[in-house]
């Protein structure tokens, strides 16, 4: 790898193009290095998750939502939507924010956590919309995630936006970006015109992961996904981006991130050197946000050890400054403790998430969340008793660059009445790399399954499983086999009247029309 030095620049120094980082990340999204097996086997493991977690939300509203202005933009030889099967079509934008929607709406796909936080399987959708409607290989939308990969997790290694309540997918918008150049062997000069464009119109606060969650959080790198394809093709017609993007002294950094004394070190590939950033993501086991992950292991285990939960004192988890601060009670959020928040805010706050599962000894993606389960009384009773504190040792851990000492989890020290103490601690969920039980193929294969059981048939199942498993074989044109089909009856549609379909709702010009537009 090869770090970069990023500043801010006055116009004065006129910083050549090729010193920009957006060209840098055009470069890295140019070169025709080839894809290693191992990033070859996990791409396929994360089209396989995201197909996953897809299926298991595909009837949530915000989904349905999505997918119903995504139907209203049909294109005969474009992309496909999720369990419409490979003959439906809509235009590849649309495909991506429908499909974007569907794989974030239940926060249960991969992550990777640095500087900044991200989902790097939300750059699939994009890539793989604008791979079918362009008539794209398999080795073609291998090699153009293997990319979208590399770059967003190359800016989250150097690149914090948190810490100044940017969202996470402003790393999104340039990485979708530089991965469809790659996937349609684009030069740098418009691959870092897309860039630039992408990153200008996917900043946004981080408002939509504080207080009460709303469903934005699903949409957002959906949105994200949908501006760099326009971007993309906006850049492949000659149009230009507002430059330098990240360094302009009026540029992100500037006024957006730490500001006109701002220097980071950006790491990425040199010419020739393989992208394997996607090595270093981690998987989802449980429906919840990644830090979360090794504490539901760990309460799995000490819930075994209490019989009373009235017994219980109180619970303190000793973590990192993100756990704290961002899902924990550091971040001051009462509505994290509150039995009446949406699932969204529920899955962001891990009192709620370590009150279920010490309870359980399980997590489910809809069983955990439901509000009966939010409500019962001994689990609010429970809830209410546990807080969290950030220690130096789990945030160093937290930001270590070996990844054999990096860590996301926390020690829980359950005090009860009588005085006695259990305390446990566990750095990294189950399913890690370094984990008890490391997730290899098969486990992503039985993920897909679960979530798909009831929903897909059993036929459809196999056939999707053979299919993406030749993902690297498969040829020019043949990527929409790659869409599940799920039956109509089981696939249930919003039908409110919004602006894309109206007058197109159940047959009816004016069913539902607001008064304001039938007088």
């Amino acid at each position: 790898m090869q770090y970069h030095d990023v500043r801010v620049h006055p116009e004065s120094d006129r910083l050549p193009r090729a010193d920009q980082l957006a060209w840098k990340i055009a470069e890295v999204a140019a070169d025709p290095v080839p894809v290693e097996d191992a990033v070859t086997d996990m791409i396929i493991n994360r089209v396989i998750d995201n197909a996953s977690v897809a299926v298991a939300s595909v009837n949530r509203h915000p989904v349905m939502s999505a997918r119903a202005e995504a139907l209203a933009h049909r294109r005969a030889d474009g992309a496909t939507l999720f369990g419409m099967g490979p003959d439906v079509r809509v235009h590849a934008e649309w495909a991506a924010w429908a499909n974007g929607t569907a794989v974030r709406e239940l926060d249960y796909h991969d992550t990777f956590l640095a500087a900044e936080y991200s989902h790097p399987g939300d750059n699939i959708p994009g890539i793989l919309a604008v791979a079918q409607q362009c008539r794209r290989s398999g080795a073609d939308l291998i090699r153009g995630i293997a990319t979208g990969y590399e770059i967003q997790i190359d800016l989250a290694r150097a690149i914090c936006l948190h810490k100044h309540k940017i969202d996470h997918v402003a790393h999104l918008g340039p990485s979708v970006a530089a991965g469809i150049g790659t996937l349609l062997r684009l030069p740098p000069a418009i691959v870092y015109q897309a860039i630039g464009q992408a990153l200008h119109v996917t900043t946004a606060t981080r408002q939509s992961r504080k207080g009460e969650i709303s469903s934005w959080k699903a949409y957002a790198p959906a949105h994200a996904g949908k501006m760099a394809v326009e971007s993309v093709d906006r850049a492949m017609m000659g149009e230009t981006s507002p430059t330098p993007i990240y360094e302009g002294e009026d540029g992100v950094i500037a006024w957006m991130l730490d500001g006109r004394d701002a220097r980071y070190n950006v790491p990425l590939p040199l010419a020739g050197e393989p992208k394997r950033a996607i090595l270093s993501s981690f998987t989802k086991e449980h429906s919840a946000e990644y830090q979360s992950q090794a504490l539901i292991d760990l309460a799995f285990r000490m819930g075994k050890q209490v019989r009373n939960w009235d017994d219980v004192e109180d619970i303190l988890i000793e973590t990192s400054h993100h756990t704290h601060y961002v899902i924990g009670t550091g971040s001051n959020d009462p509505q994290k403790f509150d039995p009446g928040a949406s699932r969204e805010t529920l899955d962001h706050s891990i009192m709620y998430i370590v009150a279920v599962a010490l309870q359980d000894g399980e997590w489910h993606q809809v069983r955990s969340y439901a509000p009966e389960r939010a409500r019962r009384p001994d689990t609010v009773r429970l809830w209410q008793k546990i807080r969290t504190v950030e220690t130096p040792d789990w945030t160093a851990r937290y930001h270590e660059t070996d990844p054999n000492k990096k860590a996301f989890g926390g020690r829980i020290i359950i005090r009860m009445k009588d005085g006695s103490v259990l305390e446990d601690e566990l750095a990294v969920a189950n399913a890690h790399t370094l984990g008890a039980t490391p997730w290899v193929r098969a486990d992503y294969i039985r993920k897909f399954r679960m979530l798909a059981e009831g929903v897909v048939p059993d036929a459809e199942v196999a056939r999707f499983l053979e299919v993406v498993q030749r993902l690297p074989t498969l040829e020019a044109g043949a990527l929409h086999q790659l869409e599940l089909l799920i039956p109509a009856q089981d696939l249930q549609q919003n039908t409110a009247q919004g602006i894309f379909n109206f007058g197109q709702v159940q047959g009816a010009a004016t069913a539902r029309q607001p008064a304001e537009l039938t007088s």
